[in-house]
């Protein structure tokens, strides 16, 4: 019998209601994913329970830890917190409020992402974010979720109802009118969540009211991970084609169209669907750059990275970013130190031809910019971290390097300490007053 390709969404209510969840997992287990996905979103689908998946290695198989919720994602503490909430029967609203208590206590927005929302006019822009002078990325209303939830994720707080804490813009108006009054924008991504759960008419009307209107606007990229969690969005959806041809005018319209693909794990790129989806919008004119973060527990091993870069080039894919995990929500489940990171990176990377070594990274997506970790080494007896800015608030931070102490446990730039007995980064000081 084949894969059904109607999209069937699974979550708290209904979770236990697919037949590989009875039979591979334990009361205990099925009672953690309910404890755990009361506070972080939980969300999967028929594609990633049916195709991703391997059961018969649940619950160390990385796809599914990617996407069902593990006790271990909580600090023991929070974790107690609402299991005794559910055990001592609470109320739906008790327990919202207890997870809201708990989220908050996560940093919902990590790297300052509250301060890069601009203003028009006197108007709010929420659904804008413009840390980097020629890049503005566009978060449109309906576009706030995704066909699956990763348990990483660092913008868990546009999934949990959490109306103060979510970037979302209904009205393109105000967004056309900043990019006019910023020419420096070349680029703008469109974010979420994730723009492809929109309809193709609803992305459409955004997109050609920037082609229209902004013609100062050069690349319009599109972050998705789309293609891991449902491919069938541009191969069998009622406007798959639809897509398909949105996507072939903006690359015909001499605007660069490129798909910002997340891929976590390289069993993401094994089913046939994924590589049909990939062809297809190839075959318009767009282009697929590929980025993850570094996630223990599902991809902290040169050896997958390796296997992942060199399918994506198979594939026709550009490897784009190596990520540190952001400091958010299971951060410190999913974390990695900075110099097991750099080793697994440079690990892979000698593996791979130079066509996958357009990967840059390790890359910290930090408050002052994109903090690029070069590697360990050593200045006068002392060994010491080196790092650079990929991107900077401050242009003029980009590709300086910088160095800090050597300290194996740091995960994030604000763990670590200016090297040669300075006080300071020389970025902290203007940094501060911004």
């Amino acid at each position: 019998m084949g894969f059904e390709h109607n999209y069937k969404v699974y979550s708290l209510h209904n979770f236990k209601k697919i037949p590989q969840i009875e039979k591979y997992l334990t009361k205990e287990q099925i009672f953690d994913i309910e404890i755990v996905g009361n506070i972080l979103p939980f969300k999967a689908n028929n594609y990633v329970v049916d195709q991703l998946i391997n059961w018969d290695n649940v619950p160390n198989d990385p796809i599914f830890i990617l996407t069902f919720p593990q006790k271990d994602m909580l600090k023991p503490e929070h974790y107690k917190m609402m299991r005794k909430a559910i055990l001592n029967e609470a109320t739906k609203s008790e327990i919202k409020r207890l997870a809201n208590k708990i989220r908050l206590e996560l940093n919902p927005h990590p790297a300052g992402q509250e301060h890069n929302v601009p203003e028009v006019e006197g108007h709010k822009l929420t659904g804008i974010q413009h840390k980097y002078d020629q890049t503005m990325l566009f978060f449109p209303t309906q576009g706030q979720t995704c066909h699956a939830y990763c348990t990483f994720c660092f913008r868990w707080p546009q999934f949990t109802g959490m109306e103060e804490l979510k970037f979302a813009m209904k009205e393109t108006e105000l967004m056309i009118k900043y990019l006019k009054q910023n020419p420096q924008i070349t680029d703008v991504l469109f974010t979420g969540g994730d723009p492809m759960v929109m309809s193709a008419k609803r992305l459409r009307a955004y997109i050609e009211a920037i082609l229209n209107e902004v013609p100062t606007v050069q690349n319009i990229r599109i972050g998705t991970k789309s293609l891991t969690y449902w491919p069938y969005r541009y191969l069998t959806d009622k406007d798959s084609q639809d897509i398909l041809d949105l996507f072939k005018m903006v690359s015909d319209s001499g605007v660069h169209l490129a798909i910002m693909a997340h891929f976590n794990h390289v069993n993401e790129l094994q089913t046939e669907a994924v590589e049909d989806a990939i062809s297809a919008i190839r075959k318009t004119g767009a282009q697929i750059r590929t980025q993850s973060p570094l996630l223990a527990h599902i991809n902290d091993d040169p050896d997958v990275w390796r296997d992942m870069w060199k399918r994506q080039v198979e594939l026709g894919c550009v490897p784009y970013y190596f990520f540190m995990a952001r400091d958010t929500g299971a951060k410190e489940y999913f974390a990695v130190s900075l110099e097991d990171a750099w080793e697994i990176f440079r690990t892979a990377y000698q593996q791979v031809s130079g066509l996958a070594r357009t990967v840059r990274g390790p890359s910290m997506s930090a408050g002052p910019g994109k903090i690029h970790m070069l590697g360990v080494t050593e200045i006068n007896g002392e060994p010491v971290y080196m790092l650079r800015f990929l991107q900077g608030r401050n242009a003029d931070w980009v590709h300086r390097p910088f160095f800090a102490k050597y300290d194996p446990k740091a995960t994030w730039i604000d763990e670590l300490e200016p090297a040669f007995g300075e006080k300071q980064f020389f970025f902290e000081k203007e940094y501060a007053m911004k």
